[in-house]
């Protein structure tokens, strides 16, 4: 069985379809997601993930539409994912895993996840009987493996491990900046899964792209090594890690694409130099203090408020990065038709569903006091 599983993790890269690129009126650009998947499958990086929520639904559509249809079977692997908030009952689980199969247009998914696995969404899955359930779909041939997209500390991991021995990979967050993190436990979660044997699969290798646009002091570091794009040297400290199997990338465009995959294609570990620039720069984002966010969204879906919080972060990280008036005019624009920080009623729902654990009732009091 591992061995099979490998096998789907020989490119080592994937793209992951949930930061996909848009047309000015707000469809996706398939044109350009077409020439981005050409290039993957043409250097022989056929992986790719989505999951049904991504994207407001679109991002299973796009895989149908730039990928399914346009290859054979035989020539990709796809990952899709079982969000707990489309299901309140067992017998709801079957109904979404068929919807996501039809939506994506194929017959089976090599890789499914439970996903976002943490001490708030796992009891809602136990309940829901969801592992047995996606285990009666691996029987049925509707999946190839199985495994957990996670969000929590390493010990939690371990619960979740020792429960469910079917678990075959474990998709985490893994970069150099949440490496020590206390917060997100990068490192410890690699020492579990290697404990465990299990292969991991690493999401926001980039952080959401803050490990590309990064504040100027340390741009300024990586520049000064003149060996490549700053996305490149993320991606080789993840590389060097022998548990991990497979790294995820949400790429918006082409030349994003184009590195990311040469970058893998010809790898090379990072020399001492290189590993004490990132620590540098790791350490001045230590000292800005800036929001770790990522920008999934995952806390604006059930935003009662209408609150566009990753994009109100970014406001107030731009004030240690930028001018103080760049930044309040892009906080006006921003919610002139949506809700202002102000508008926050501390229901408490984006806290629940943040991956990265972030208090964002008490940093959004604090938008509130910037900017209002």
């Amino acid at each position: 069985m591992e061995s099979n599983i490998l096998n789907i993790f020989n490119c080592g890269f994937g793209f992951g379809f949930m930061r996909l690129p848009y047309l000015d009126n707000g469809k996706i650009d398939f044109k350009q997601v077409e020439k981005m998947v050409d290039y993957c499958i043409k250097n022989g990086f056929n992986y790719f993930d989505t999951a049904h929520g991504y994207l407001d639904g679109e991002s299973e559509v796009a895989i149908y539409n730039t990928l399914v249809k346009r290859y054979s079977r035989d020539k990709y692997f796809l990952t899709n994912k079982l969000t707990g908030n489309y299901f309140a009952k067992k017998e709801d689980i079957r109904k979404v895993f068929d919807e996501q199969l039809k939506v994506c247009g194929v017959d089976y998914f090599d890789l499914y996840l439970m996903h976002n696995q943490n001490s708030n969404s796992y009891p809602h899955f136990a309940k829901c009987d969801a592992f047995n359930e996606a285990i009666k779909l691996k029987e049925g041939g509707k999946i190839k493996h199985l495994g957990i997209s996670f969000h929590d500390n390493a010990l939690y991991l371990e619960k979740i491990l020792n429960e469910h021995p079917e678990i075959e990979v474990v998709q985490m967050q893994f970069n150099y900046l949440d490496y020590n993190d206390p917060s997100i436990q990068s490192k410890l979660l690699y020492e579990v899964c290697k404990k465990y044997n299990k292969p991991i699969i690493v999401m926001e290798p980039i952080k959401g792209g803050t490990l590309v646009n990064l504040p100027p002091k340390a741009n300024e570091i990586l520049t000064d090594l003149h060996n490549g794009s700053n996305a490149s040297y993320a991606l080789r400290f993840i590389k060097s890690f022998d548990q991990i199997k497979m790294i995820i990338s949400g790429m918006s465009n082409f030349d994003q694409v184009k590195d990311n995959v040469n970058t893998i294609k010809n790898y090379q570990p990072l020399n001492e130099k290189e590993l004490d620039a990132l620590k540098d720069v790791v350490k001045i984002f230590h000292s800005m203090h800036l929001i770790a966010c990522t920008g999934c969204r995952y806390c604006e879906k059930g935003c009662p408020k209408n609150i566009p919080i990753p994009d109100i972060f970014a406001c107030l990280n731009n004030l240690k990065i930028v001018a103080r008036w760049y930044s309040q005019m892009y906080y006006s624009n921003l919610t002139k038709n949506r809700g202002k920080a102000s508008d926050c009623i501390k229901c408490g729902l984006c806290e629940k569903s943040c991956p990265q654990k972030l208090e964002i009732r008490k940093l959004l009091f604090k938008c509130k006091e910037e900017f209002e």
